[in-house]
């Protein structure tokens, strides 16, 4: 129940749709158990047992409640019909009907309020988790697949709309429907009811033995179609390379093998699941038999109960068998649920380690370096980076180079709190970027990687993430800077056009420098390129320099760069070994320096 109290926090919103489903759920029991007391007085015209009341009936007491209503309708029938005992028919049927008609309207007004409610929780839930994943670091994807966070978003949200907020709709009216039904029935026949408590307690212990696995099978489920998610996810985003190696079997084998535990799991969880309607069925209908035996001979051997009563008490028995059902099914979405919901506020739970301090500031302008003092930083156990130190002064090109696992990546996602350091710190003019609010200092900061991160979206929408309110003429101009204007004039709808996923339908030359123009139009004083040529051909790696040594004009850069042509211009070239700095200086100082650096570029040259 744990997970059901943290789940409704989310029905706050909404109370005022639960409450007026409550209100209609209350007069929805009150009338389901009076529609079939309605049933004495038909009978009892049917059966030609009614009697004529002529002075109005006074109510007593509750315990004399049933022989004040049968005497209530006795005399209303009695002002209406007199003798003419088919307009007492009449009457009587118009009174059911419209009992009936009553009860059903208040479980659409009931249940119309609810659908608010259940879809108001399943919206928030989602926009939060949503929001949630948005915010948590990096760090947190690193460690999960992301076909389990979607399964979770979508699959899991869908199980705690059916299980949990189910529920919702059962909490108030089925319990009430017993317990006014309980109390009729009481009324009617004190005796004949004790004797239906003996054995509702054995039903109940039947059928909560069929519920106590169901959380650990829902479980399984959930995650296994977190697993296949996965592997669709990656299958779609490496589709050119399972198909380069032919290694669509391996992937349609592994594909198989998950589908086929998915397929085990749920048939085992859906045939515990299916157990609980016909076994709740059997004993509500086990308890109906045995009220036949012992109410029947109430009526026929002891006479202490008659006819017209007794049919009228046997509808209720029956009555209390749907809720009661309702009840049983419902225990089980609990447990299917608390899988869901388990998955579900485990990331809603889970702590950012990337916070903005309490008192941290705003900060919107750059003036004097970007200073990285004696930092160490690991992403498990061994350090990426060891004392390591730089000044970036305002207005300078910095690059650095290394090989591959020097920590040059690493620097950039540290200056942009993608993680925080171990030991240390990073500077923004004197200030640690720690007491900096993120939004603050990545507005300042604009970031362009290797791979060209575009979304299935217009070139316009593309460019409006670096500035939501740049007008036409600001696109365009960041076009121009970006070397881009010219392919995105002659695309068929201009800035219009959809790029297609991940930008898949241009060149990779074109994403690029889109990327840059993005950058561009946000237009920040510090620029950090994490190697944004590699990838590229010659031709279009030219076109791409050349706006990215747009674009860093008058701005502080920091270039990680693998094509050492690429930076030879840069004020200093830092040369990384093993997350330390190896050399320093500029490219003819280094080339002289007969090092690292110049071993570096005469492999590159030879290549």
């Amino acid at each position: 129940m744990d997970y059901f109290k943290k789940i409704l926090r989310f029905a706050r919103p909404y109370r005022t749709y639960g409450l007026l489903n409550i209100f209609f759920n209350i007069l929805y029991a009150l009338f389901s158990a009076l529609s079939f007391v309605a049933l004495i007085p038909t009978l009892n015209v049917l059966f030609e047992k009614s009697e004529r009341v002529e002075e109005k009936p006074v109510y007593e007491s509750l315990g004399k409640a049933k022989d004040y209503f049968q005497d209530y309708i006795g005399y209303q029938i009695t002002q209406y019909a007199g003798q003419d005992e088919m307009k007492a028919l009449v009457m009587v049927i118009g009174l059911v009907l419209a009992l009936f008609l009553l009860k059903n309207v208040f479980n659409y007004l009931a249940m119309y309020f609810i659908t608010f409610l259940r879809n108001g929780v399943l919206k928030d839930l989602r926009n939060e988790l949503y929001k949630k994943v948005v915010e948590l670091p990096v760090s947190y994807f690193s460690e999960k697949r992301k076909g389990d966070v979607i399964a979770r978003i979508t699959s899991d949200v869908l199980e705690i709309q059916h299980s949990f907020l189910s529920i919702l709709e059962l909490i108030v009216r089925e319990p009430l429907t017993i317990l006014f039904t309980i109390i009729v029935m009481f009324g009617l026949s004190t005796k004949l009811t004790l004797f239906v408590f003996i054995f509702i307690p054995i039903a109940g212990f039947v059928i909560s033995r069929i519920g106590k696995s169901l959380k650990r099978k829902s479980d399984r489920v959930q995650t296994e179609q977190g697993e296949f998610l996965s592997i669709i996810e990656e299958t779609l985003g490496g589709l050119r390379i399972i198909k380069a190696f032919n290694a669509e079997n391996t992937f349609l084998n592994k594909f198989k093998e998950s589908t086929q535990r998915f397929y085990r799991f749920s048939n085992s969880l859906l045939n515990r699941q299916n157990l609980a309607s016909p076994t709740s069925e059997f004993l509500g209908i086990l308890v109906i038999g045995v009220l036949l035996w012992f109410g029947g001979k109430m009526v026929l051997v002891d006479k202490t109960l008659d006819a017209p009563t007794f049919i009228a008490y046997m509808g209720l028995a029956y009555n209390i068998l749907t809720p009661a059902k309702a009840v049983s099914k419902a225990s089980y979405g609990v447990k299917k649920g608390n899988a869901a919901a388990e998955r579900v506020l485990d990331i809603l739970e889970t702590v950012n380690s990337i916070t903005d301090r309490p008192n941290a500031i705003g900060k919107d302008d750059f003036n004097i370096a970007i200073g990285i003092d004696n930092i160490s930083f690991k992403y498990e156990d061994e350090y990426v980076l060891k004392d390591f130190s730089l000044e970036v002064p305002k207005g300078k090109t910095v690059a650095l180079v290394g090989q591959s696992g020097s920590g040059k990546s690493t620097i950039a996602n540290l200056i942009t709190r993608f993680y925080d350091v171990n030991e240390g710190n990073i500077r923004i003019d004197d200030k640690d970027i720690r007491d900096l609010k993120k939004s603050s200092l990545r507005g300042l900061i604009s970031f362009i990687t290797q791979d060209s991160i575009l979304f299935n979206d217009t070139v316009k929408n593309n460019l409006l993430i670096g500035k939501e309110d740049a007008s036409d003429e600001d696109i365009v101009e960041a076009l121009k800077v970006a070397n881009a204007y010219d392919f995105v004039h002659d695309l068929p709808e201009g800035l219009h056009t959809n790029i297609g996923d991940s930008g898949n339908k241009l060149s990779g030359g074109q994403k690029q420098r889109l990327s840059i123009a993005r950058a561009v139009l946000k237009n920040p004083p510090i620029m950090i390129l994490d190697e944004a040529t590699s990838a590229l051909d010659t031709e279009s790696e030219r076109m791409v320099q050349g706006a990215l040594e747009n674009m860093m004009k008058n701005r502080t850069s920091i270039v990680i760069a693998h094509r050492l042509s690429t930076i030879q211009n840069a004020d200093q070239i830092i040369v990384m070994q093993k997350g330390k700095v190896v050399e320093q200086g500029t490219h003819q100082e280094l080339i002289q320096k007969n090092g690292t650096y110049k071993n570096l570029v005469e492999m590159q040259s030879f290549a």
